[in-house]
């Protein structure tokens, strides 16, 4: 079986930082290498890989800002589709636009739909409905008007995340500074319960963060401390009390919830979308409805068993898993 996996490129593959579907289609390549499958990568020229490469652009786009991102990506998935006669099945991660590909190519497409950014895009997965496949990453984010061939939950290096028995003593806010994945509730939470807060993340809308958490910022009890890579982020992870999740929107997923549990840290979350999916309420964190519930569930945290997180992660989200999944998806296209 050949297979061509498309990566965005907002980010390198995989991401430096920050960089969610990225991460994924590194994690999703590797594990198919790893099984000795015959895989090639189209990512930025400067990713890395086992498997081949193949890149029109050296830098991705956010790292390099002389670069015009529609150009790029246009040229980037072309790139693909010209040499779509060479591969038995497409892995698109790259959202709708290589769909409009999928007519004027024989080589079955199958895309991971990583959330909708807004409905107004849905009426493009519907004009190619019968012409491609679609992977949901939850049940949650499933839309009524799509057909599915799988829903696979993301995976991740589970040898990455390194348990930590005994708690710390500061709540972590990790992910984009922006109002959807609830920064704000995070300070309100932190500061009612007393307890310091680390926020770690890219600032991804400069008006909230100048607004609703920059005046918060100090050195003692809410610290800002930037995006955090790999390393950094273990840590960051492993040794906090709870990291705090209150998101204002129907996240399709969470890849810092799964982290965070497999490090032993627990996950107060507000209820949407998949959250429910991931955490196993009252076993690997709490699921809340407002703030004040937040509050609540980080003053009875201890009641969680930190071990009971790690097992549940590894069970449900490893990347080993998740690469199967994929592989029993390509199996039945070929089919």
């Amino acid at each position: 079986m050949k297979i061509a996996v498309l990566a965005p490129i907002a980010w390198r593959t995989p991401p430096r930082h920050y960089g969610p579907w990225e991460q994924i289609a590194s994690l999703i390549t590797e594990g198919l290498v790893a099984r000795g499958l015959d895989v090639t990568l189209f990512a930025t020229g400067d990713s890395v890989t086992g498997a081949k490469l193949e890149y029109v652009s050296e830098k991705s786009w956010e790292e390099n800002n002389k670069l015009d991102p529609k150009v790029w990506e246009c040229l980037h998935i072309s790139h693909v589709m010209e040499q779509a006669h060479k591969f038995d099945i497409i892995h698109n991660h790259f959202d709708f636009l290589p769909l409009t590909y999928s007519k004027l190519i024989s080589t079955p497409l199958v895309t991971t739909i990583h959330g909708f950014s807004s409905p107004d895009i849905i009426p493009v997965f519907k004009k190619y409905n019968d012409s491609s496949h679609y992977v949901a990453i939850s049940n949650a984010d499933k839309s009524p008007e799509l057909d599915y061939i799988a829903t696979v939950y993301h995976g991740v290096d589970t040898s990455r995340f390194t348990f930590r028995q005994l708690a710390g003593k500061y709540l972590l806010f990790f992910g984009r500074i922006h109002h959807d994945k609830g920064t704000s509730e995070a300070i309100q939470i932190a500061k009612k319960t007393k307890l310091p807060l680390i926020i770690s993340g890219i600032i991804q809308d400069e008006n909230y963060f100048s607004e609703k958490v920059k005046p918060f910022l100090n050195d003692t009890d809410i610290k800002y401390i930037g995006s955090s890579g790999p390393e950094q982020r273990d840590g960051l992870l492993g040794n906090a009390l709870a990291l705090l999740h209150p998101v204002n929107f129907n996240e399709p997923f969470g890849l810092s919830v799964v982290e965070s549990m497999l490090c032993g840290t627990p996950v107060i979350a507000f209820n949407r979308g998949s959250m429910p999916e991931l955490i196993k309420h009252e076993k690997t964190g709490l699921l809340v409805n407002n703030i004040d519930e937040a509050v609540s569930g980080v003053r009875n945290i201890n009641r969680i068993n930190r071990a009971d997180c790690r097992r549940w992660a590894e069970s449900k989200f490893s990347q080993d898993r998740m690469v199967k999944d994929y592989v029993t998806v390509y199996n039945e296209i070929l089919k």
